[in-house]
């Protein structure tokens, strides 16, 4: 397992740190709701980076917020305020406590990536069998449900059929995930492409309520969680261009970067340069979906 060397999480006035992931640190609030921070932090191949992107935390969660209140008829969400400390504003929300699903929702409507390798493997992805002869980028005839496990830190999540959701939660509970999902993920992928986005894929996170309501909860729609694609310039065939951390993927993957994968070691500090525009590109994600300048 990789050495994810996460930074300790900062310390915030009358909360209480509870765990750090990649990106979000999560506390608890005096009151029993928890404060769920998205940081800086980037994180490629299992490994988070020491250099941060500016803003990034503040994108994903006003992206996360714009996109829970165009979905709110479809499902409830786990925000709560966003009246928090001082320190963290604009890049935290105050949610509920859910007892969360242990099941990553993900909705793809194009083939690419894990799914990619899924269908050249067996010609299905999780179990769903596909048309011959698809390529990369690739639309789906109709979008797909393909759950994956929920890894511990610095493991692979893993694509598994839907049965064995249903082994895990319960055929009912089961059903329900894979219907909001496809509708979450239907809605969000007419909305991208009326602003000239191609949404390849998404992962979504839900937790139930004491009372068994279903909600949706950590974040939504944002470049860390989607595959977001130019729409204008989307060719299946091959590797789309995308608004993500593919920049930074990519330099570390070049002779440039001087970064071995297979050493097991970190990569190596990101230059000023891929940082300035991965940055640019998530501002630039952020804008074209909300039609809001940052």
């Amino acid at each position: 397992m990789p050495d994810l060397n996460i930074p300790t999480a900062p310390a915030i006035p009358n909360a209480t740190h509870l765990h750090s992931g990649k990106v979000r640190d999560l506390y608890e609030l005096p009151g029993g709701e928890l404060l769920m921070v998205a940081s800086d932090r980037i994180s490629i191949f299992d490994f988070v980076l020491d250099t941060t992107i500016p803003d990034k935390g503040e994108i994903l969660t006003r992206m996360s917020l714009w996109w829970f209140d165009r979905l709110a008829d479809l499902v409830p969400n786990h925000v709560l305020s966003t009246d928090v400390p001082e320190q963290v504003r604009g890049r935290a929300v105050v949610c509920e406590r859910l007892d969360m699903y242990p099941v990553e929702c993900v909705a793809r409507g194009y083939l690419t990536g894990s799914g990619l390798v899924d269908y050249r493997a067996s010609g299905a992805v999780c179990g769903i069998a596909l048309p011959a002869g698809l390529v990369d980028g690739s639309r789906l005839p109709e979008p797909i449900f393909t759950p994956a496990t929920k890894a511990e830190l610095g493991e692979h999540d893993e694509n598994v059929s839907y049965d064995a959701v249903a082994g895990t939660i319960g055929s009912e509970r089961a059903a329900e995930l894979r219907d909001l999902t496809l509708r979450v993920y239907a809605r969000a992928e007419t909305i991208a492409r009326e602003r000239g986005i191609v949404l390849a894929d998404t992962k979504l996170e839900f937790g139930a309520r004491p009372d068994g309501t279903t909600v949706l909860a950590d974040e939504v729609l944002t470049p860390d969680s989607s595959r977001f694609w130019p729409a204008a310039e989307w060719e299946p065939g091959h590797a789309q261009p995308s608004y993500d951390k593919q920049i930074v993927r990519n330099w570390a993957l070049s002779p440039e970067s001087g970064w071995d994968r297979s050493s097991g070691e970190a990569p190596p500090p990101l230059p000023a340069e891929v940082v300035e525009r991965t940055r640019s590109r998530y501002v630039e994600a952020y804008e074209l979906l909300t039609g809001e300048r940052w």
